[in-house]
């Protein structure tokens, strides 16, 4: 595994190391030793896949507060993704920033989102699969978000008209 650095404090890009035959290919896709020598957290408290039947689907954003706060390991298994994390941490240098990448199952590429930031993709494919590794359980009462849209942020979604649920649609305005 390759860890890249992104514009947004200890969050990082993992790209694969793929070996690559006329089978396909094999790649490792978590070894704890590895995350804990990069300086991430290697915990998996749980696991989740969010399916997703519609190209533009916009799932987040979410994150939980303290004492749930929880580092992410996401990636696209199915389809692809626009994969975003916002620094809601208000002492970092990066803070109501955000970084997106594309994740695909293609490329099996990872965006690892530390503690203090909230996640959210858009679906650049129908029927897209996204697979999370968290770092702490989910604890209901601690569960927060922040718009798509909200222009604290100004997110640069690729896929206009998104298909959003009425709760994720429904955040306050973030006041940093």
């Amino acid at each position: 595994m390759k860890f890249v650095e992104t514009p947004l404090a200890g969050t990082f890009l993992i790209e694969l190391d793929q070996l690559r035959d006329e089978r396909g290919w094999f790649a490792r896709t978590f070894d704890a030793q590895e995350f804990a020598r990069a300086g991430l957290d290697p915990a998996v408290a749980q696991c989740n896949t969010s399916f997703n039947a519609r190209r533009g689907t916009i799932r987040g954003i979410h994150y939980q507060a303290h004492p749930g706060w929880e580092a992410k390991l996401v990636r696209c298994t199915r389809g692809a993704i626009f994969d975003v994390a916002v620094d809601l941490r208000p002492d970092s240098e990066t803070y109501c920033r955000w970084f997106g990448a594309e994740l695909s199952a293609d490329t099996g590429r990872m965006l690892y989102v530390p503690v203090g930031l909230a996640h959210g993709f858009q679906t650049l494919t129908d029927d897209s699969d996204v697979h999370y590794q968290m770092s702490h359980e989910y604890v209901p009462a601690q569960a927060r978000g922040v718009r798509f849209d909200d222009p604290a942020f100004g997110i640069e979604w690729p896929l206009a008209d998104p298909i959003v649920s009425d709760r994720d649609r429904s955040f306050p305005d973030f006041e940093p």
